[in-house]
């Protein structure tokens, strides 16, 4: 390790709570480190300059090989709804918390190692995590963060050196994330099914000192707890669907307390539009389905409160009825914020009663027409009110362009309406319609030639690109398109 760097400042909060809310773990060793990548723009934002973490030789601190000082490891415990189904004993199976940081701005952040080896919880799994998947959650994370989307953010990846065995031997990785909290849904569940209120307590606490500090000082604080936590959730889940993001597999044990988006497993942006749009391999039925994620995440916030509902009220009777009174208002809220980014993405600047109608229409007419999402909200930022001269390109993506035809002269009196000029709209239009996505296609050739043949140059380029997804740059136009027939990805995979 290169000498004369500071060491990173610690502060441990979590293994402060006791040992009951997770299982102390060293990460096992690899043969092989080599960095892959380091996120100094995130590094220099959370002060680690000067730290071994921003060490160009800190290959071995970010595969586990070593821990740096002022880290405790632990892996934290947690249930979870998994499919609707409990599962009472998860946790980090194949990852380790190595600790809080303070941001220069005062923000915590929970630092976690993703593919360090076996824990207490790992359930005869092997604790590690395969190339792909690490690639993957980088890439993605990392573009959702500039997408604007709260997010895990990716610090680093590495290879380890060492195969590890799925339907195939895989080359290994290692990836550090970091979250303003790595508590989930599951966690509350974890020791509200066990009946221990006093721990059920202590986290309700703690999550209000690190993440949500205001509602300290309201009359009921774990009520305000849950709304702000609803809140959230409503606002985050708005935001997937404006960006036709799915997630894959929302267990309560990937639903992040914090409001953030967490476990970046089968997770897939869409192609063509389609309501009722899976990709996850190990969703059969459906559940988590794109236009099923604002019910789940209601389904699954209920689950919280339950496990909140002795802290609510003396009264049993009374904490139940506060508690459906909370999640009464996700429904409102959620729908509120949809729309609002909807009439943004359509460059709607006035709220009218019709708008929601005219974006549904043009969502039914994307599914009818197998439309690309992405590009046909991006295109659709180049048009002008008065004049159809520039129709072309989202007109192509359309199996019937006719119907667009008849739904843009209804946008365009609508726009009339607001008594905006064309290049102001459009600017608009332009910061929340991204060019580029992590497109499925794009990440699997990605995965394919870092597994197959070592090279990370793909990689590389492609998160150069999301680095900047409103900005279009003429010699990346191949970023935006979507895949060929024999390019089409039908499933994505966890990797666990």
């Amino acid at each position: 390790m290169s000498k004369g760097l500071k060491p990173t400042p610690f502060n441990n909060t979590y293994v402060r709570l006791g040992e009951d809310f997770y299982a102390g773990s060293s990460p096992a060793p690899v043969s092989n480190p080599e960095l892959i990548i380091f996120n100094r723009a995130l590094g220099d934002e959370l002060g680690l300059a000067d730290t071994h973490l921003a060490a160009h030789d800190s290959a071995a601190i970010y595969a586990g090989n070593v821990v740096p000082e002022g880290a405790e490891p632990v892996a934290m415990a947690y249930s979870g709804h998994q499919f609707g189904h409990f599962n009472p004993q998860l946790g980090d199976g194949r990852a380790l918390l190595l600790g809080q940081i303070e941001s220069p701005d005062g923000t915590q952040r929970d630092i976690h190692l993703k593919g360090t080896g076996q824990t207490r919880y790992s359930r005869n799994g092997d604790g590690r995590a395969a190339l792909g998947p690490v690639l993957r959650e980088y890439l993605v994370s990392e573009a959702m963060a500039k997408l604007g989307v709260p997010t895990t953010r990716a610090l680093a990846a590495v290879t380890t050196g060492e195969e590890v065995a799925r339907e195939q031997l895989l080359p290994g990785g290692v990836i550090t994330r970091l979250a303003t909290s790595f508590v989930r849904v599951g966690t509350f569940e974890f020791f509200a099914s066990r009946g221990d209120l006093a721990a059920v307590n202590r986290l309700a606490d703690y999550v209000i000192e690190h993440n949500y500090p205001a509602c300290h000082d309201a009359p009921n604080p774990h009520l305000a707890l849950l709304e702000a936590v609803i809140d959230r959730q409503a606002a985050l889940i708005a935001q997937w669907m404006q960006l036709g993001f799915i997630h894959g597999v929302m267990n309560t044990d990937n639903m992040s307390i914090a409001g953030e988006t967490i476990d970046y497993g089968p997770c897939a942006f869409m192609d063509h539009y389609s309501h009722d749009q899976v990709y996850s391999s190990i969703d059969r039925h459906g559940r988590y389905a794109y236009n099923n994620q604002p019910s789940i995440g209601l389904w699954n916030l209920t689950r919280l409160a339950e496990t909140l509902v002795p802290l609510l009220a003396e009264s049993t009777v009374a904490a139940v009825e506060t508690a459906k009174t909370a999640l009464h208002v996700y429904r409102d809220l959620y729908e509120d914020y949809w729309l609002d980014g909807m009439r943004q993405k359509v460059g709607l600047r006035t709220p009218h009663d019709e708008d929601k109608a005219l974006i549904e229409e043009l969502l039914d007419s994307m599914a009818a027409n197998r439309a690309d999402f992405t590009l046909t909200f991006y295109y659709l930022s180049q048009l002008s009110m008065d004049s159809t001269h520039h129709d072309n390109e989202v007109r192509a993506l359309f199996d019937a362009p006719e119907q667009f035809d008849v739904w843009a002269m209804r946008w365009r009196a609508r726009l009339q309406k607001d008594n905006g000029d064309d290049a102001t709209r459009q600017s608009r239009m332009r910061a929340v319609n991204p060019a580029y996505i992590p497109r499925n296609h794009l990440i699997e050739a990605t995965i394919r030639a870092a597994e197959d043949n070592g090279d990370f140059s793909a990689f590389h380029e492609l998160h150069a690109v999301l680095q900047k997804p409103f900005e279009r740059r003429p010699q990346m136009d191949t970023y935006m398109l979507p895949p060929e027939p024999h390019e089409v990805v039908q499933q994505t995979f966890c990797g666990t």
